[in-house]
């Protein structure tokens, strides 16, 4: 059931009043390679395109409208980018590690590989490159419980190390093929005992 609540009556005076917290709702990009772009959102994050015009295109993987936007026109690429102040990126959400290592396991079979993966503590992320150049987390919550994870964020132990160890997806893929249950491999990894075997790429 949709949380959109349409307003009746009188405006409410009460609604302008203390701490507001909208939901974030899309994100738009603008770009030189509006084709590229579509398909590859479309193939990493299962991205629908609702609509699309000579210059302009909106996309879902979900039951919004549109959750990211991409705008092409007069643009050119900037070589300087990694260098420039901007949005770092963009991150996408599975519910399990194991779902994060299938989605690892289906793009890899397409040529599409991350340039960071890393163990943040209350996440396991694998970062991927658009056709623009920017980064795209996929994550799942080591914890599959967000309060648990705001806590961890509060700690002493993310405090002595807010980016956490690099892992391999390797690794990962065959201690959950052996039996290890999700959790421990999240302690494990994020110990550093599933160290990457290809350099991460900090692109920061």
């Amino acid at each position: 059931m949709s949380t959109l609540r349409l307003s009746v009556g009188r405006f409410d005076e009460s609604t302008s009043q203390g701490p507001l917290r909208p939901t974030l709702h899309h994100v738009q990009v603008t770009t030189t390679r509006l084709d590229e772009m579509i398909e590859w959102y479309q193939t990493v994050v299962g991205m629908e395109l609702m609509h699309r015009s000579s210059g302009a295109a909106w996309l879902t993987n979900d039951r919004a409208g549109h959750r990211f936007a991409v705008v092409t026109g007069k643009l050119t690429d900037d070589p300087e980018k990694l260098s420039h102040t901007g949005l770092h990126h963009s991150a996408f959400e599975y519910s399990s590690l194991d779902e994060l290592l299938g989605t690892y396991l289906r793009l890899k079979d397409l040529g599409i590989l991350p340039h960071r993966t890393v163990n943040h503590g209350m996440t396991t992320s694998f970062y991927y490159v658009d056709p623009d150049g920017n980064s795209v987390e996929l994550q799942a919550d080591n914890f599959a419980d967000w309060d648990t994870s705001r806590e961890f964020l509060r700690s002493p132990e993310f405090a002595a190390d807010p980016f956490g160890p690099g892992v391999d997806p390797e690794a990962l893929l065959s201690a959950r093929r052996a039996g290890m249950d999700a959790a421990e491999v999240n302690r494990r990894s994020y110990a550093g005992e599933f160290p990457n075997v290809r350099p991460n790429e900090l692109r920061r």
